[in-house]
Order: C-alpha cells, then structure tokens, then sequence
C-alpha cells in the first residue's frame, strides 16, 4: 500500500491566510497545519469552569485568562497553537509574524485532556511550551476524571509534576497566585442528581 502522501509545506504566512479566510483555528508546525477538532460538552464546560475560577481569582492581579481563541506562537520551534486556557502576566507580547494575532509570553497555560490529545498534550506539545521563558506553570486536567496535575518550572530551570489533585482536593498555581479547587472544576449543573 505504501506510505500516505505527505502533507504539502505551507509557510506560516500561507498558513495565517488559511486561518483568515476558513474561520476556523488550526495548528502550524514546520510547514504543516493541522486541524483542530471541536470540543465535547464535557471539555468546554470544564473549560469554561476553570476560566470563570481563574479570571475571579486574578482580579486586581496585573495578568488576565485568555480563552482558547487566543493563539500562543513558541517563538524557539515555531509552534502555533491554541491552548484551552492561557494566562499572561504584565505586558501582553505579541508575535510580529502573526500580525500581532499571536501572544508569546504566557505564565500559565492550561489544556485539557481528550482521548485524541492526551499522549500529545503531554509529550511532544509540553515539549513545546517548556521552550517558552516566560511559563512557569503547565496545567493538565483530565476530562474523564476529577483530576489535575500542575507541572511547574523550578529555580534550576527543570519541570516538575507538583500536583495532582483528585475530588475534594486543591490544587494551586503559585504563579499566578491561584487554587483551583477539583470539585468547582467539575462542576456540573446540568448533571442527574445522586439518588
């Protein structure tokens, strides 16, 4: 059968074009865009939980919660991409090349997990965001289960796992000066109740 045809190279600026004329987000990465599926009922309510706690938490702060729309550009590989939640504290950068459309400076960024996108959140894409000085934080929340695990940058340069936090459990974003409790995280208004 042979190999699939490889995906034809498209320059970031083709790609930007592409992304102003569908309407639609898609990630750039060394030539190649991929699309970006939508979210489930469960991920854009966690999303939008973890927002809504966030944003409360940062009032008075000199840093704001950004939604998915916005685009973080890794500046030292390249990469645009659309994480679920980002945070930015003090001066919001922004990409040249992206036409200012593209932050580059995030503090805290957040993702959360799917079955298609776990192995990459975790691997190849955090590979990714570690190469941006200014993050301190890395926020993985599973969508399957009440869970949250804080990667965070310590004084000799190195990410560590620094929580994981389950129901009725904390965990908090030092950088920003944030808890996120597990069970507001969760929460579902609309769910069955307990019987």
């Amino acid at each position: 059968m042979g190999e699939p045809p490889a995906k034809p190279y498209v320059s970031y600026a083709e790609y930007l074009e592409l992304e102003a004329k569908s309407g639609a987000k898609h990630e750039w990465l060394d030539g190649t865009v991929y699309d970006m599926a939508g979210a489930s009922p469960d991920h854009a309510r966690i999303t939008v939980n973890l927002a809504g706690i966030i944003r409360a938490q940062l009032a008075g702060k000199r840093c704001a919660a950004f939604s998915a729309d916005l685009k973080i550009r890794v500046l030292a590989t390249g990469l645009g991409t659309y994480p679920d939640l980002s945070v930015i504290c003090g001066q919001l950068e922004r990409d040249s090349e992206s036409r200012g459309q593209a932050a580059t400076n995030p503090t805290v960024l957040v993702e959360v997990l799917s079955d298609s996108t776990e192995a990459y959140d975790r691997g190849e894409k955090f590979a990714h965001y570690r190469r941006i000085p200014s993050l301190r934080e890395y926020v993985l929340v599973s969508q399957s289960s009440p869970l949250i695990e804080v990667f965070r940058k310590n004084d000799a340069g190195l990410w560590v796992l620094v929580a994981e936090a389950g129901v009725g459990e904390t965990a908090t974003l030092e950088s920003i000066g944030c808890a996120l409790s597990v069970d507001a995280v969760y929460e579902d208004p609309l769910a069955e109740p307990a019987i």
